[in-house]
């Protein structure tokens, strides 16, 4: 584990919400990452509308890939690693999950929050409960199966 420091998430959080708004500035969206693949994935009649979000989402795939070259650690292998199946399934289902909720934690946490929204306040909250509990499950529950 490397020593904490603020500056990187500082950063990090601040050019994503700098990205954020200028992609409802400029193209009146929200960059909510479920939405973005779900207009790709199922598009509009909207002319250039599968452009950009193309565009977005190599965009992401691309900045992790850099980051990853660049700073070999950015990334830690996790102990037992997960087969590709248990991977797909797992993606599925929060694919699955962003859709019931309506969007995912970037549109709600980021966007929904910015705009003062109380059912992405709710969702949010939602979100980061589920994040604790599962992860005290996996960390006490079954890691002491182990």
């Amino acid at each position: 584990m490397h020593e904490f420091t603020a500056t990187g998430p500082l950063v990090g959080g601040a050019l994503i919400g700098l990205s954020a708004s200028l992609l409802l500035l400029f193209n009146g969206r929200v960059a909510g990452v479920s939405g973005v693949l779900g207009g790709l994935l199922f598009p509009s009649r909207r002319p250039g509308d599968a452009a950009w979000r193309a565009a977005f989402l190599a965009g992401l795939l691309l900045g992790g890939l850099a980051l990853a070259a660049a700073h070999r650690g950015a990334f830690p292998s996790v102990d037992g690693a997960r087969s590709l199946g248990l991977v797909v399934v797992a993606g599925l289902l929060v694919g699955y999950g962003a859709r019931l909720g309506n969007g995912c934690t970037s549109g709600h946490g980021v966007c929904g929050l910015s705009r003062l929204s109380v059912r992405s306040l709710c969702a949010t909250m939602t979100f980061m409960a589920t994040a604790a509990i599962t992860v005290h499950v996996s960390l006490h529950v079954l890691g002491a199966a182990r």
